[in-house]
C-alpha cells in the first residue's frame, strides 16, 4: 500500500482541485478585470497592452506586444486560486498601485526594469496572491484604474503580420515554433523539470510566467528588435550571459520575479537589433547553457 500512497494523495489532490475550477464562475472573474482572459488547461490569463504609451529604445518605435503588455494568470488550488502577474507601469504610478494592491491583501513580488533606454521609463511590478478569483481580479482592475492603463479592452483587432521576418528559419534555429501576434513574433521554451510553487506546479509554463520567452519585432531589411527572458536557476546566469555578448546581444537585467519558487529562478533579460539570422543563432547558443526542453540539439 505503502508505495501507491504517493499517488492516492496526488490523485486527490488533483481531484479537489479540478472540482474547485470547476466550481469558479470565470464569467464573473472576466467581468471584474473587464476583459475576457485566454484559456490555456486550468489557466486563465488577462492581458493588458499599455496601448496607451508611445514606447521606444534606441529611436525604434516598439509595438506593446514586444515589451510593454501587463499580465495576470490565475491558476485554481484546492483553496481557491493562485493569482501570478507582471504589470507594467511608469514611475509616476508605481506606488498608488502598490498601496492598493497591499491594501486588498494581494503581494507585490518583485519591482524593476526589463529594458534599458526605454523612453518613456517603464517598470515591472510582479504581484502574486491567493484566494477567490473574482475578488482579486476586481482588486487588480481597481489598482489598475490609478494607472495610465486601458481598462477597456481594445476592439480592434492586433496586427499579425510580421513580415520581413524568415520565421521558418527562425523557428528551426531556435528548436521551437513561435506565433505572430500584435505585429510580434512570439517563443516559448518551457524549461526541463516541474516549477512549482505553494505545493503547485506551474503550468503551463508560458501562460504562468515560466518559460524563456523570446519576441522579434521586424525593423525593415532582415532585421528585427528582440527582447524577453531567460527563465535560469542559478548555475545558468553566467553562461548564458557568456553566450549572449559573444553573440552581440545586451543583458538588459537579471532578477527574480516570484519569492517561494522551487528551483529558485533567475529571469534574464536581453536585447538587441540585429540581423535577424544572427540573433536567431546567439539566442539558441544561449538556450543550450540551459535546461530546456522542446529544443532538439
Amino acid at each position: 500500500m505503502r508505495i501507491f500512497a504517493p499517488f492516492v494523495v496526488g490523485s486527490a489532490l488533483l481531484a479537489a482541485v479540478s472540482a474547485h475550477a470547476e466550481g469558479i464562475d470565470w464569467q464573473k472573474v472576466d467581468a471584474a478585470m473587464g476583459r475576457n482572459g485566454v484559456v490555456s488547461g486550468e489557466v486563465h490569463r488577462y492581458a493588458f497592452p499599455r496601448e496607451d504609451l508611445e514606447p521606444t529604445v534606441d529611436g525604434i518605435s516598439i509595438r506593446p506586444a514586444l515589451a510593454f503588455v501587463g499580465w495576470i494568470a490565475f491558476k485554481p488550488m484546492h483553496t481557491g486560486a493562485m493569482a501570478m502577474g507582471d504589470l507594467v507601469l511608469v514611475e509616476s504610478e508605481l506606488n498608488a498601485v502598490i498601496t492598493k494592491l497591499i491594501g486588498a491583501g494581494l503581494e507585490v513580488t518583485a519591482l524593476h526594469n526589463h529594458l534599458l533606454r526605454a523612453s518613456p521609463s517603464t517598470y515591472y511590478l510582479h504581484v502574486g496572491g491567493h484566494g477567490d478569483p473574482e475578488k482579486m481580479a476586481a482588486a487588480i482592475h481597481a489598482a489598475l484604474a490609478l494607472s495610465g492603463t486601458p481598462l477597456e479592452a481594445s476592439a480592434a483587432p492586433q496586427a499579425a503580420s510580421v513580415v520581413g521576418l524568415d520565421v521558418a528559419r527562425i523557428d528551426q534555429v531556435i528548436g521551437v515554433k513561435g506565433q505572430a501576434n500584435g505585429g510580434v513574433y512570439q517563443i516559448s521554451v518551457p524549461r526541463s523539470g516541474p516549477i512549482k510553487m505553494d505545493g503547485l506546479e506551474l503550468s503551463p509554463a508560458g501562460p504562468m510566467g515560466v518559460a524563456t520567452g523570446i519576441n522579434f519585432q521586424p525593423t525593415g531589411d532582415g532585421t528585427a528588435a528582440v527582447t524577453g527572458d531567460f527563465v535560469l536557476t542559478g548555475d545558468e546566469v553566467n553562461p548564458v550571459v557568456a553566450a549572449l555578448r559573444a553573440n552581440g546581444i545586451e543583458v538588459t537585467a537579471i532578477h527574480s520575479h516570484m519569492l517561494t519558487e522551487q528551483p529558485r529562478l533567475f529571469f534574464l533579460h536581453f536585447w538587441a537589433n540585429d540581423d535577424v539570422g544572427r540573433l536567431a543563432k546567439g539566442l539558441r547558443a544561449a538556450i543550450d547553457r540551459a535546461a530546456h526542453k522542446g529544443a532538439p540539439g
